[in-house]
């Protein structure tokens, strides 16, 4: 259940993602002993405030936007072998609650990924409001989850010769997301 929390200054309304000074990223671990990084380039989505103060997400990423400095990596990743872009272009993510923790808080939702359906945590830090540039209060956040690829159904086995696998489980999720208020 979606409760009202006290975010200093973001006022009622909704603030839409600014693409363009935000950032969608992940990383994995790659042949057990490093880790390899990459963003999504093409995602939007918005954070309403409601006027008692309860807030709800939603956003939505263009998986094929995928973007790991590596273009035969991406393709792969694009592939059936992953993600499956064809069958499963988008990946959603849909707020049911938010609660304090500490100073922070977690934003409880529903992310869908490769058409599958699970719920998730996201670690939040409200980084507050700024008047902007001409354009209207602009507010900041970072959010962080690690899910397992398993569970979505992206269960490609690479096993190493020495043990391990070439690509890890566990995907760690970093969000860094500025959002403007609408008029």
């Amino acid at each position: 259940m979606t409760t009202a929390i006290a975010l200093p200054d973001l006022s009622a309304g909704t603030w839409a993602i600014d693409q363009t000074h935000s950032t969608v990223g992940f990383m994995v671990r790659h042949l057990v002993v490093s880790k390899v990084r990459g963003t999504f380039n093409d995602f939007s989505g918005s954070i309403t405030i409601a006027e008692d103060g309860t807030p709800s997400v939603q956003a939505e990423i263009q998986v094929a936007s995928i973007d790991t400095n590596n273009e035969q990596r991406d393709g792969h990743i694009k592939s059936a072998d992953f993600f499956d872009v064809e069958q499963f272009p988008t990946a959603t993510f849909v707020s049911t609650g938010v609660r304090p923790a500490g100073s922070n808080f977690v934003v409880e939702g529903e992310f869908t990924l490769h058409g599958v359906t699970k719920p998730v945590e996201l670690a939040l830090e409200f980084l507050g409001v700024n008047p902007g540039m001409g354009n209207g209060p602009v507010a900041g956040f970072e959010a962080s989850t690690t899910i397992n690829r398993k569970d979505f159904g992206i269960s490609i086995e690479m096993p190493l010769e020495g043990g391990g696998a070439v690509v890890g489980d566990k995907i760690a999720i970093n969000l860094e997301i500025e959002a403007g208020l609408q008029a």
